[in-house]
């Protein structure tokens, strides 16, 4: 199958091509940049040299191709379906948060609860990377009705996170031995977290308390979730167990859990610990990867009916 990119000069475009360059089933049909047209891929994603000699593109013939990622920011998605019509067979799988709401047809991508949803549609909105880190970290007490006090999240990430578009807060110079809380209680992400879990547990009304956290490194989500729970630290680790049996990709640590598990792989490693009455799970993923192309590709694998895992058996960073 042909694949089309839009938006290719950003960090999750840039993990994206990688993926695709190395996928069994896809070929890279067009990689759109409307401010690099002309030039080569490797001119902005320097790893990829030796790998291709593919050059951005000035067009975006989506009749062409039969898979559609789009990777420009936020708000992009919607101005650009308003200016192209969109084909009558063509997959689209959306890393932007135009359309986590599942408005105009799409289908949330957190494959851990839609799986089947996404097999059968042409559309998936992938989740956001905090999104998908805390909703793993809360799904299956959800699913139990376990989800009966307030939440509380610490969460530290990236810098990638931030996107490749230099800030005050993104600079090494300002970001190299510091850290600092953004968003705190109003990151954008609490709006699709909810839907999610009162999808699974429709009686949640509890607060999520999430204090987001910019860390001092490029790559990474960390995430510790604590509330109160009746469940024994036994009984906690059968219900997430049970809960991602047969998952390719999310899994319960029998230990700590820490961020070189997980960073440059689209594995999710949970872990869990009983204080008292406090339940905390910690989760670890790589936020371009789980967090977004990783998992963008992991749902393209499931609405094309691959092997969930084709072009996703990396290794983690580790050492």
């Amino acid at each position: 199958m042909k694949a089309g990119i839009i938006g290719g000069a950003g960090y999750t475009a840039g993990e994206l091509i990688r993926l695709l360059l190395n996928h069994p089933e896809i070929e890279i049909g067009f990689i759109h940049s409307s401010s690099n047209a002309g030039n080569p891929v490797t001119d902005v994603h320097g790893g990829l040299i030796g790998e291709t000699d593919l050059k951005f593109s000035a067009d975006h013939p989506l009749d062409s191709v039969d898979i559609l990622f789009l990777c420009s920011g936020h708000g992009k998605s919607t101005a650009f379906w308003k200016e192209n019509p969109l084909p009558a067979n063509l997959k689209v799988i959306d890393l932007a948060q135009d359309f986590r709401d599942e408005s105009n047809g799409y289908v949330y991508g957190l494959p851990e609860v839609n799986r089947h949803r996404i097999a059968s549609s042409r559309l998936v909105a992938n989740p956001g990377c905090f999104a998908t880190a805390l909703q793993l970290s809360l799904l299956p007490l959800a699913a139990a009705g376990k989800l009966v006090s307030d939440i509380q999240i610490t969460g530290i990430t990236g810098s990638t996170g931030a996107g490749v578009k230099p800030g005050a807060t993104t600079h090494f110079s300002w970001r190299s031995d510091n850290m600092s809380v953004y968003k705190a209680f109003t990151h954008q992400h609490l709006a699709e977290i909810n839907r999610t879990l009162t999808l699974l547990q429709p009686q949640f009304s509890c607060s999520i308390n999430f204090v987001p956290m910019r860390g001092n490194f490029a790559r990474g989500i960390f995430a510790a979730s604590w509330l109160k729970s009746d469940l024994s630290i036994e009984e906690a680790r059968d219900t997430y167990t049970r809960f991602y049996a047969g998952e390719p990709f999310t899994h319960i640590a029998p230990g700590d859990v820490d961020l070189k598990q997980a960073v440059n792989t689209n594995k999710a490693i949970i872990g869990m610990e009983k204080h008292g009455d406090y339940l905390l799970v910690t989760t670890a993923i790589d936020n371009l990867l789980k967090g977004a192309s990783g998992q963008a590709v992991q749902n393209m694998n499931i609405m094309c009916g691959f092997d969930e895992r084709a072009g996703l058996n990396l290794k983690p960073s580790a050492f």
